[in-house]
């Protein structure tokens, strides 16, 4: 094989891999963050606007610090329609759970991210491939099918709430494109969020209920799972396209509910393992590239 062949073949598997290893990477936090911010809303006293404004101004000033540390800081910028997307997620996401079951909560706010993101790649001349469709829809099976066993009509209100947390989600994933090094537009995006989140606080001072395990588990959500989650999330929606990262987030409730098999004792099921594999397979369909000449 000559040198040229061989140093082709190496562009190509690293263009493969790079996106696949930073969307797995991601995808570790991101549950991290859905079963922190589960466990802080139901099983601890903190109320829902408390927890988000912590989670919010935690992880802001956690990516500033390290931000300020790089001897060598690349140039990104965040924006205040990215930070307004961030925390209308963030606080939709903690208010609609209070009256949501997990799996009812899950499908409706990945239901919606695959709605915003795959429509606006549609819309923007990004035409799914029918191997690509047919990915799209086996996952969404395969999400419907892990989740039904504790899927409940949910009350309109808490529905809309998530509906749009995952737009607002949709909406945020979207714009990291073209805002430069994902450490630096990360940071910027949490510390302008705080703005809105320290405000909201404020106006419901009257209403706050806090206690030392809900901080901590608002800390931890804040500066691991959500600050350095995003860090990861931003660069690989710079090599990704926007089809291949709505799919590939429904990777996240596999990974959830097999960290409550393994944290939380919860049963490892025939329907979790074939409906894992299921999600797994249509991710692959989606993200894997077309071969030259088909």
């Amino acid at each position: 094989m000559s040198r040229a062949r061989a140093s082709a073949e190496d562009r190509v598997e690293n263009a493969v891999l790079k996106p696949l290893l930073l969307v797995l990477a991601a995808m570790i936090p991101l549950s991290a963050n859905s079963i922190l911010a589960r466990a802080a809303l139901t099983e601890t006293g903190i109320d829902p606007v408390s927890f988000t404004t912590l989670r919010i101004v935690s992880g802001a000033l956690m990516l500033m610090v390290l931000v300020r540390l790089r001897r060598d800081p690349a140039a990104g910028r965040g924006s205040w329609i990215s930070a307004g997307a961030l925390y209308g997620y963030a606080i939709l996401f903690a208010l609609a759970y209070l009256s949501l079951t997990a799996a009812t909560g899950a499908l409706l706010l990945f239901g919606a991210v695959q709605t915003t993101m795959v429509g606006w790649s549609l819309s923007r001349g990004e035409p799914l491939r029918p191997r690509q469709w047919a990915g799209f829809v086996l996952a969404v099976a395969g999400l419907v099918w892990l989740l039904l066993p504790g899927l409940a009509a949910p009350p309109p209100a808490a529905a809309a709430m998530m509906l749009a947390a995952g737009v607002c989600w949709g909406v945020y994933s979207l714009r990291a494109r073209g805002s430069g090094d994902p450490a630096r537009a990360t940071a910027e995006n949490f510390l302008r969020a705080s703005l809105p989140a320290v405000l909201l606080s404020v106006v419901l001072i009257g209403q706050t209920q806090l206690d030392l395990e809900g901080i901590w588990l608002a800390l931890a959500s804040g500066m691991l799972a959500s600050g350095g989650g995003y860090v990861i999330w931003y660069a690989a929606l710079a090599v990704i396209s926007a089809h291949t990262a709505a799919v590939a987030q429904l990777g996240v409730p596999v990974l959830v509910a097999i960290a409550g098999v393994l944290l939380l004792a919860e049963p490892l099921t025939p329907r979790l393992i074939a409906a894992g594999l299921v999600i797994l397979l249509g991710i692959a369909l989606v993200s894997l590239p077309a071969r030259r000449g088909r």
